[in-house]
Order: C-alpha cells, then sequence, then structure tokens
C-alpha cells in the first residue's frame, strides 16, 4: 500500500499502513513467523513480540527493522515474532479497527484454562503454537499501541524485577502497574512463570507506543526494542539515547467491561482523564454505573467504541 488516504470523520489519519509479511512466514523455529538468532555465546534468552492485536501496525514496523536490518544477539538468543498475522492480514482501510481481532482478544487468553480447553479460534490456534516460544524467553517485550492518540505507556503486572527494567529503560516515562492482574484475562506477560511474584529473573513488559496508525508510535516502538535488548546486552545501545527524566507510576485499581448496547460514557474520553471520588465516569443500561473509586483516579484506554464483552475502561490512582 503506497498512498496515504486523508483522514474522515470515522478513520484516522493512517501513517503507516500494514505491509505484506509473507516474506518472514518461514521461520527457523517450526512455528510460521518466529525468527531465532542464537549468539553462541551465555546469556539471556529475549522475545520481541509484535501484532498481538492485527491493527497495531508499530509492533510490525519494530519487528521488521531488527530483521530487515540484521540485527543479531551478542549474548544470549533473540526471537523475533508476528502473533496474530490472520488478524492483520484482515485489514481494511475503511474499517482499520476492526482487525485487532478475528474471534478472540489474544491478549487475554494466555492461561491454562484457556489454552488446553476445548475451545478453538484462530486465536487460540495461534497461542498454542507459540506456547513454547513463549516459555522459552527469559525476557519479553511485548509491543502494542492505542486507539486514541495519548502519551505512550508501560503495562506491566506489579512485580519488582518488572518495574526496575521499565524505570531503568525510561522511555517511555509513564507506568501502569498491575498488581492484582488485568482483571479482564490472562495477557501474555502474565503467562506461566512470568505471571508469579518469585525470584526469578524473568522480566516482561508491554509497551503502548501511541496511536496505531501513527509514524511516531512505530518510532517509538523500534527505539524501545532496541533499548530493551540493550538493557540485557543482546546489542549495543543507540547512539545519543537520553538518560532517564522524571517518571509517572499508575496503579490499576478497576476493570470495567461493556455489558450492554447502552454503554456511556458521563463524557467523552482518550485517556488520561481524572475523576474525584464517587463522580460518575460512565453508564451501563438501566441499573449499571461506573463511578470513580478515588480522588484523582486516572482512566487508561477508555473503549472508542462499546462493544460488549470487551473492556470499556481501566480506573487507576497516580502512585
Amino acid at each position: 500500500m503506497s498512498t496515504t488516504p486523508q483522514p474522515t470523520p470515522h478513520a484516522p489519519a493512517l501513517e503507516v499502513l500494514p505491509r505484506d509479511l509473507s516474506a518472514y512466514r518461514q521461520g527457523n523455529v517450526g512455528v510460521d513467523y518466529v525468527h531465532r538468532f542464537e549468539s553462541g555465546r551465555p546469556g539471556p534468552h529475549v522475545l520481541i513480540n509484535a501484532l498481538t492485536h492485527g491493527n497495531e501496525i508499530c509492533g510490525m514496523a519494530a519487528a521488521t527493522h531488527l530483521l530487515d536490518t540484521g540485527v543479531r544477539p551478542l549474548v544470549g538468543t533473540l526471537t523475533v515474532s508476528f502473533a496474530n498475522v490472520a488478524a492483520y492480514e484482515s485489514f481494511d482501510i475503511e474499517k482499520p479497527y476492526e482487525s485487532r481481532q478475528l474471534v478472540h482478544n489474544m491478549n487475554r487468553i494466555w492461561s491454562a484454562e484457556w489454552l488446553d480447553g476445548a475451545e478453538h479460534s484462530p486465536e487460540l490456534q495461534r497461542a498454542r503454537e507459540m506456547r513454547a516460544v513463549v516459555d522459552a524467553a527469559d525476557h519479553i517485550l511485548d509491543i502494542h499501541s492505542t486507539s486514541q492518540d495519548v502519551v505512550p505507556f508501560w503495562v506491566y503486572p506489579g512485580h519488582a524485577r518488572n518495574g526496575k527494567v521499565a524505570q531503568a529503560l525510561g522511555l517511555p516515562p509513564v507506568h501502569l502497574l498491575m498488581p492484582q492482574g488485568l482483571g479482564s484475562g490472562t495477557p501474555l506477560i502474565q503467562y506461566g512463570r512470568h505471571g508469579d511474584d518469585g525470584p526469578g529473573p524473568g522480566v516482561a513488559l508491554v509497551v503502548e507506543c501511541g496511536q496505531h496508525f501513527s509514524h511516531a508510535a512505530s518510532t517509538l516502538a523500534t527505539a524501545v526494542t532496541l533499548d530493551f535488548l540493550a538493557h540485557f546486552g543482546l546489542v549495543e545501545p543507540r547512539p545519543g539515547r537520553a538518560p532517564a527524566g522524571p517518571q509517572r507510576r499508575f496503579e490499576l485499581l478497576q476493570t470495567h467491561m461493556v455489558h450492554t448496547p447502552e454503554f456511556r460514557f458521563a463524557r467523552p474520553l482518550v485517556g488520561f482523564e481524572t475523576f474525584a471520588k464517587d463522580e460518575l465516569i460512565a453508564t451501563d443500561g438501566d441499573e449499571r454505573r461506573i463511578v470513580s473509586p478515588c480522588d484523582d483516579c486516572t482512566v487508561f484506554m477508555p473503549t472508542r467504541e462499546p462493544i460488549v464483552g470487551r473492556e470499556a475502561v481501566y480506573l487507576t490512582r497516580p502512585i
């Protein structure tokens, strides 16, 4: 796709569009779209994962940058994966948000209940194919983006090992901690040992890089990927990389789902708006009300289009 369409009332400015990934299909670990490179020297195994959601283009940009420029680990092992390629390939320029998933949210099914269960979908099939890939990784960076144009941020389980690395990297400077989990399923970064708050060394982070189709999100995704690899010694640090500056941290308090087609926010939200304790945030049908659990409650990722059964909004407090 070589032209950039003009934005319409129903679509964002599409600065970065999907590209053909067929050249990357043949991996080297027996799983399509998974590429592994071993240095032959002791060191950690780092997984860079893109396209957990099919319309989050910045991860594709970062992963293809690693493969196209021939990045190889100085120590340890580097694995680069494209997760939900089937959803990615369903992209429709007239409906750019709808390629997020085909059936299941691939970032909510990383539990034994789902992976060992009897249900089937393209996302479950792909997660089962990738299970051993994720099992093998010591450290994981899962690259995401947001539907709204908000400041980029980290998301991670509230384990000290995750926070230590995210704060050391510094970019982006906003952190969303999940002390009790996500509340709407099990994301990839909480699968297996990465979900345990034990002494193990494994770090697993999501980076939300900005609006799905923006150049800035793809640029940030590539920079964060290289910084993550450099932190663990797999590549040299980026030239001119700025030191970490002031950082803001938020704790996830509540995850709210959409229960009815009548879901409505009390006022327009894009993310990072604040509410006073007991202030109305949304209504969901005649009887369900979402109110702020505390003063300075900050909303993350309010849904752009309410869909029954999907997340409506995350409520946090500043730490």
